[in-house]
């Protein structure tokens, strides 16, 4: 299947933003990471804004297809122990593959975007309207896990699961990133604090 010219480059876009922070990141250099010809970059995202929008939105593009399938679309009735058996796969399964060489790749790029709208405001409603839709996911989860304060306690488990990323790739952990079992075991602990606590 033929990737589309965007895609391939908010794909190679990422990729250079990993590899060499956002220093490194121009047009040309993604125009090489792509293999397209000189200027190619440039006709799709014509400012250094467009080209960190597009991989800013590819990321969460990746990243949400795995969850995607897991939203409820009604709440369950009476099976709290299952909707959370489901969400701690869901939060596992999700940290781990953002810890696999190519979710990692996303992962370093996503805090780097991170930190780069800390200073610039456009990038931040992006990076905030995106976010909301993984908010969105944790909440309707969350309820059904019958939690008292969906929100509030998705806000939360966020929280968690971008320190867990932020320490596994960047932070004082990363030489001993988690494995499935201790992530999964993580999760477990982390949500019973918010649910039964």
């Amino acid at each position: 299947m033929t990737v589309a010219r965007p895609t391939r480059i908010a794909d190679a876009a990422i990729a250079v933003i990993a590899e060499r922070g956002l220093r490194g990141l121009t047009h040309r250099a993604v125009d090489e990471a792509a293999g397209l010809p000189l200027g190619s970059t440039s006709n799709v995202a014509r400012t250094r804004s467009a080209l960190l929008e597009a991989a800013l939105v590819r990321i969460a593009e990746v990243e949400a297809a795995g969850m995607l399938g897991e939203v409820p679309t009604t709440r369950p009735v009476g099976d709290g122990a299952a909707a959370r058996r489901r969400l701690v796969r869901v939060v596992a399964d999700g940290l781990e593959q953002a810890l696999t060489p190519a979710g990692r790749v996303l992962t370093v790029a996503r805090i780097e975007l991170a930190l780069e709208a800390a200073r610039r405001p456009e990038l931040r409603s992006v990076y905030d309207r995106l976010g909301a839709g993984f908010v969105e996911v944790a909440v309707q989860l969350l309820q059904a896990c019958g939690s008292a304060e969906p929100v509030a306690d998705a806000r939360r488990l966020v929280r968690w699961c971008e320190g867990v990323l932020f320490n596994a790739t960047a932070g004082g952990g990363h030489a001993y990133p988690p494995g499935r079992a201790e992530l999964a075991a993580d999760a477990d602990r982390y949500l019973a604090a918010l649910l039964d606590g």
